[in-house]
């Protein structure tokens, strides 16, 4: 006899899609709470933490941000100002303009990312090894869904 598996039905992968999707925004809302501690704003840290890859161009940086390209271009200028970002025009093609981050700048995005990660790795602390192990697997999961989603 073989034993056949049981396949979630719709409405149960709706309910876990929900209450993940909530738990994700819930948990960035209160891990963001230190982001101030970095001394720059929010939209400034998370222009950074597009940079981190690598120079973007000003359309690739606003679609990333999803934003329009002259709400970006004021946020660079700013950026710049402030010692974060170094704009470069493309050596083939004049027109494009490549935006990077400054050592500065990976400074900064490096603070905010230890910052949020001190804050939870509080909270791990405090689980039971029991929690903690379940946190694993299902942090294994995660992983798995987030292949799922870049492919």
């Amino acid at each position: 006899m073989v034993a056949s598996r049981r396949v979630p039905d719709s409405d149960e992968a709706v309910g876990l899609a929900d209450r993940l999707h909530s738990a994700a925004i819930h948990l960035l809302r209160r891990l963001r709470r230190t982001d101030p501690m970095t001394g720059v704003s929010a939209a400034q840290l998370s222009a950074l933490s597009v940079l981190m890859s690598g120079p973007r161009t000003i359309g690739e940086l606003a679609s990333a941000e999803q934003v329009q390209p002259p709400t970006i271009s004021r946020l660079i200028r700013q950026m710049e100002a402030e010692g974060l970002v170094q704009r470069e025009r493309d050596a083939a093609d004049q027109r494009v303009v490549w935006v990077g981050s400054t050592d500065t700048g990976q400074r900064i995005l490096a603070r905010g990312r230890e910052l949020r990660v001190s804050t939870l790795a509080r909270e791990i602390a405090a689980l039971e090894g029991g929690q903690r192990q379940a946190l694993a697997a299902g942090l294994a999961v995660i992983d798995t869904l987030l292949g799922r989603l870049y492919n």
